[in-house]
């Protein structure tokens, strides 16, 4: 079983962090932190995972590859979704969402590089299993 808790523990530690998730292919909820917001983590990821999807639906009808990273900037935040899309399989169900919120003043550029080695690390895992 995957240590979510442990593979999330540097993003968390980011500055400007607020909540996240992880989700598989379906939209499930595998792992959630929202201890820093008074926000449904749950309901707002899957939210944003079904505007994700779609997304990366119209990119591969313009023939481009899967969406693997979708983010929502305002005025006092910022919204993440990064997909292990990149990866080399093509087995949906190894595929996972991490779902990131951050306020405005955060380490924005860390946190995205942490979230797209993680998404990785955590999805070649979860092959393994």
């Amino acid at each position: 079983m995957i240590n979510f808790k442990e593979q999330m523990k540097k993003l968390t530690a980011v500055n400007g962090y607020l909540g996240s998730a992880v989700l598989n292919f379906s939209g499930e909820t595998l792992f959630i932190d929202e201890e820093n917001t008074n926000t449904d983590i749950a309901y707002s990821a899957s939210i944003f995972n079904d505007a994700f999807r779609m997304t990366s639906e119209s990119s591969l009808d313009v023939g481009f590859a899967e969406t693997s990273l979708v983010e929502a900037r305002t005025e006092d935040g910022h919204v993440f979704l990064v997909n292990s899309s990149g990866s080399s399989s093509s087995d949906n169900f190894s595929k996972l969402t991490i779902f990131t919120i951050f306020r405005d003043d955060g380490n924005v550029a860390l946190a995205k590089m942490i979230m797209e080695r993680n998404i990785q690390t955590m999805s070649k895992m979860l092959q393994a299993m």
